[in-house]
């Protein structure tokens, strides 16, 4: 699913309206009757509503549904809110509809001053003050009535988006001025602010309706940003050959585990087994040994000469894909052998991890690294990665995409929807996983089934592509069967079977 900017949005909008012949309050319209549907189907005609409309055209869509709200039984208070008494062309349509309906009694155009309304527990607040065409944050007037509307117990229903959150850069709203929604019914897609966490708080439930605009732009129109989903998913499987041996499904080899953290190359092998890959050599400390040889008798275990620490790169001929990183430590014995391995590669590599986390105290190095090179950092992990600390996830994202660029390879930022930089500056959402997968070693099991992919002959984009969707899909079957509060990286890797399944049924 193409995630489209809000100029694009508009450019959709302006489109469906020239190639369908209709005028923009038909397709207003269209958008209202799919909110009151949503409305009606939700809260019975006994429950008192608020609307605040905007001068806008989400405005313009708020009144429309307050006038089909009144028609169908709904006592509706309706207050357009005209500062500047300068309505757009389409709201102020409505305003005219709306004066010759039901609503027109208790329809209040504030031009100056604004005696707010009483909001209970019982009080349906419907948001349509700003959508998606809000440029800068609010303030004034526009903030205090957000303020009284958040602070209330009533339920808020937003209209397209939360009023005063940005449909992209929210860096520098004010977050005390943004709508807290406990429903947003937004049209066509989500837009691309859903996807960061630190937004979450505003929207409540999503729920995307379908208000039928043009297929053909939709298809043809390029975006930046973009939501995978499973039908996109299952052309990217390889098939297994009926005569394939283990020497034909790629040799992988991981270099993972020190001293009190062999935890990491066992779920990181044991992944990468589960994951379909042929052989997999885990190469860690000697104290590692008999756990790895009990824990996970499949993988080939490949010790380091030291006792504790990895301490020295290994020839990588023979080996279809390297990843390196999970439990390595940060030691500098560490971080010297760790880019004397990343150098003598011959294979695609995936970094994870500690490796991440060397990296970032040697930043020098990244002028080192290969093209088509895979890493994986959480939030944290890139900010160190990247020198500048961010609690701003769009932010994040756009120096992960940057970095991406830079260095001509691939960067899964990892977290709900985990995002996918590519070397062409596109980004892509993962549409799977859930908050029980927020546990130690999550990033470990991810870090094998993408091992094992590459290894298998995947390109680096389709083995993150399918490694992160079958990630999360994994969690989401585990999830349903034992839930969230008890799921352990374990379980991830134990659902993988179901989630391959699933992809090839």
């Amino acid at each position: 699913m193409k995630i489209f900017t809000s100029t694009q949005i508009h450019q959709l909008d302006r489109y469906t309206i020239e190639r369908e012949n209709i005028k923009s309050i038909n397709l207003m319209e269209r958008a209202a009757k799919a909110v009151t549907n949503t409305i009606t189907e939700r809260w019975s005609n006994i429950t008192p509503i608020v609307v605040f409309a905007g001068p806008g055209n989400n405005g313009g869509d708020a009144l429309a549904v307050a006038r089909m709200l009144a028609t169908l039984g709904y006592k509706v208070n309706t207050f357009l809110f005209n500062i500047s008494e300068k309505l757009s062309e389409d709201c102020q349509a409505n305003k005219l509809q709306l004066l010759n309906s039901k609503a027109a009694k208790d329809f209040v155009e504030v031009t100056t001053q604004f005696d707010p309304p009483e909001l209970t527990e019982n009080t349906l607040v419907i948001d349509g003050l700003f959508g998606i065409g809000l440029n800068k944050p609010l303030a004034g007037g526009f903030a205090s009535l957000i303020k009284y509307i958040n602070q209330s117990p009533a339920k808020i229903v937003s209209i397209d988006i939360p009023s005063g959150l940005l449909a992209e850069d929210n860096s520098y709203s004010v977050r005390a001025n943004i709508i807290h929604a406990h429903l947003t019914l937004t049209f066509h897609q989500p837009k691309l602010s859903f996807l960061f966490g630190d937004n979450q708080t505003f929207l409540g439930e999503v729920k995307i309706l379908d208000i039928r605009l043009n297929k053909d732009f939709i298809k043809t129109k390029d975006a930046r940003f973009s939501i995978i989903e499973e039908n996109e998913i299952r052309p990217l499987l390889l098939s297994r050959d009926d005569f394939a041996h283990k020497g034909t499904m790629g040799n992988a080899l991981i270099i993972a585990g020190s001293y009190g953290m062999a935890g990491a190359a066992i779920l990181a092998s044991r992944a990468c087994l589960r994951a379909g890959v042929g052989k997999a050599t885990v190469h860690s400390p000697k104290a590692n040994y008999a756990i790895m040889q009990t824990a996970v008798p499949e993988a080939i275990v490949h010790l380091d000469h030291e006792e504790t620490v990895f301490s020295e790169p290994i020839d990588t001929d023979g080996f279809d894909a390297l990843a390196i990183g999970p439990g390595i430590g940060v030691l500098e014995n560490t971080a010297i052998a760790l880019i004397s391995q990343i150098r003598k590669a011959q294979c695609p590599i995936i970094v994870d991890a500690d490796a991440l986390n060397l990296l970032a105290n040697h930043r020098t190095w990244m002028q080192q690294l290969p093209k088509g090179i895979i890493m994986t950092p959480h939030p944290k992990e890139f900010d160190r990665l990247s020198g500048v600390p961010t609690n701003n996830d769009y932010e994040r994202l756009m120096r992960a995409s940057d970095l991406a660029k830079s260095l001509q390879g691939y960067i899964i930022l990892k977290g709900h929807h985990s995002a996918l930089c590519l070397p062409n500056g596109k980004v892509i959402f993962n549409s799977t996983g859930n908050s029980g997968m927020a546990t130690a070693g999550s990033g470990d099991v991810l870090t094998g089934i993408i091992t094992a992919l590459l290894a298998r002959g995947y390109s680096q984009k389709n083995a993150s592509l399918v490694g992160m969707y079958l990630h999360g899909l994994a969690g989401d079957l585990a999830a349903k069967e034992i839930g969230k509060e008890s799921l352990i990286a374990s379980d991830i890797i134990n659902y993988l079977p179901k989630a391959f399944k699933r992809l090839e049924e």
